[in-house]
């Protein structure tokens, strides 16, 4: 057992001194970096408040909207890889540049061309938006690891996760203005106008984007702050390394695998629940999201990232304060939490408690808040701080994509998976909360078997990796043969339903 896991909860750390002017200088940096990702998250979540719009002008259902941002996920994901290579070799300012870039002319091709008017161009463009959008995320993780001392990670992650969420906040309050309609002097858009979502947000990814490239320095060294910042990876000069040099270190660190495990959960349940939530709203509570959005619908979708701030940055600092940096333990316990709190959902959900009451309409945003607390308290800790730790100021980039690629992979399993159960259930959203408390209990046990890892019980650690392996087995043993005989069943309504509709019409 190592010295430093055999005291995971002992003293308190001695807090880092600084010269003067330097935490004020990475202030500014900070505030900028993350202003910059926040509106990334503009031009990402913009999708979620098109998806009721889209279903009803294409005529797809809550499947295809799914596979959509499933796809989305994939792209990210894969970007992520290749991108956290090169973040590494150019360093993290470039990288959240030409994905500033990138991300601006997707958005508004999809916004004022044609090209939309196809679903498959839709498809493709908005993978090309997601692979080009995860140059942000190595970029930031990189330039962050560049700035603070381990100690210091964990809350700065969770307090980064606020300027993150903003930009979710931002668009769930600019898009319903946007869908109800606007005037700017002579320019009008009129209600329902999902298209313009894609082509507002970027103007704000352009301004931040050049405030960003005056303003943000990839290291303290840069901005004369030299040998202030003590890496515990790599302490040399520079910030940047051979990409082969980063690929080695980065794919024989067993930590990565382990956190990559989890941050697929993650991804799992954040993007299930972030991305279908509008069509949830519109299934199960009721709601009009395409035009007239109710303002408790506003209320949730905006409090939602702000809320979970708050568990992103308390996990932060207990993992920095009481467990000396390690993220492993808090997370587990956010993740096994998570689940029941999930399970919780889906049994309130399968006894036809949610739904378009009062009673009901609460009880369905709730839901929603609390899953995002402990989702996002994950994201920050092992998504942002995790990365930083391993793999340090020069490596952090290509950390950062292995283990966030995995995030988005998993969103893709999830979203997937969902969109299909709730189809051929003819929208029962219990599936949805069913399949989301999967992923959360299997992130915990992801993070156990590290905890024993690092504390030397092996035995243990092979135990709870064997366990996930039966449990992955019995799920798919269980859910392949029910889905194809629940879509058999589903595939029989309809077709009966159409061979009706075909006869009343010969008889008219």
């Amino acid at each position: 057992m190592s010295n430093a896991d055999s005291s995971l909860a002992s003293h308190l750390g001695p807090r880092p001194t600084h010269p003067d002017g330097f935490r004020a200088r990475r202030g500014i940096n900070w505030f900028t970096v993350g202003l910059l990702y926040s509106t990334y998250y503009m031009c990402r979540y913009n999708f979620r408040f098109a998806g009721p719009g889209m279903r009803e002008e294409f005529g797809f259902g809550v499947e295809q909207v799914a596979d959509l941002v499933g796809w989305f996920s994939v792209a990210y994901g894969t970007g992520q890889l290749v991108n956290g290579l090169i973040c590494d070799r150019i360093g993290g300012r470039w990288s959240m540049i030409i994905g500033a870039i990138g991300t601006i002319i997707v958005n508004l091709l999809i916004g004022l061309t044609t090209l939309t008017q196809s679903f498959n161009w839709f498809v493709a463009l908005w993978m090309i938006n997601g692979y080009i959008q995860a140059a942000g995320t190595p970029g930031m993780v990189k330039i962050n690891a560049a700035w603070f001392n381990k100690s210091e990670r964990g809350v700065f992650a969770g307090i980064f996760g606020f300027m993150i969420q903003s930009g979710q906040t931002m668009i769930s309050l600019l898009a319903p203005v946007i869908l109800n309609g606007f005037t700017i002097m002579a320019f009008v858009v009129g209600p329902g106008h999902w298209r313009m979502l894609f082509v507002i947000p970027p103007i704000a990814v352009a301004l931040v984007a050049i405030a960003f490239s005056f303003i943000a320095a990839q290291s303290p060294d840069e901005a004369d702050y030299s040998g202030v910042i003590r890496d515990d990876v790599d302490n040399s000069a520079g910030t940047t390394v051979r990409v082969w040099d980063a690929f080695k270190f980065v794919f024989s660190n067993p930590l990565v695998w382990f956190y990559a495990v989890a941050y697929g959960c993650t991804g799992a349940v954040r993007h299930a629940s972030d991305q279908l939530a509008p069509l949830y709203f519109e299934d199960v509570l009721g709601f009009d999201m395409k035009t007239n959005m109710p303002e408790i619908a506003i209320a949730t979708l905006a409090l939602i990232p702000m809320v979970a701030v708050g568990g992103s940055v308390l996990s932060g600092w207990v993992s920095d304060r009481f467990f000396k940096g390690h993220r492993y333990p808090v997370a587990m316990v956010l993740y096994y939490t998570e689940s029941v709190v999930i399970a919780a959902a889906a049994i309130v959900m399968g006894l036809n408690l949610i739904g378009p009451t009062a009673g009901g309409i609460i009880l369905g945003c709730l839901f929603l808040v609390l899953i995002a607390i402990t989702a996002n308290s994950t994201h920050s800790i092992v998504g942002a701080a995790a990365p930083m730790d391993i793999g340090g100021k020069k490596m952090a980039g290509f950390a950062s994509g292995v283990i966030d690629s995995f995030q988005y992979y998993g969103a893709a399993l999830g979203l997937f998976v969902s969109g299909r159960m709730i189809s051929i259930s003819d929208g029962n959203y219990t599936f949805w909360f069913a399949i989301m408390t999967f992923f959360a209990f299997f992130g915990g046990c992801a993070m156990l078997s590290l905890l024993f890892r690092q504390q030397g019980r092996q035995k243990l650690s092979r135990a709870v990796i064997s366990f996930m392996v039966i449990l992955v087995i019995a799920v798919i043993g269980f859910g392949i043969p029910y889905y194809k005989k629940q879509k058999e069943k589903f595939d029989q309504k309809n077709a009966a339903e159409a061979a009706q509709i075909e006869q009343v019409e010969a008889a008219q």
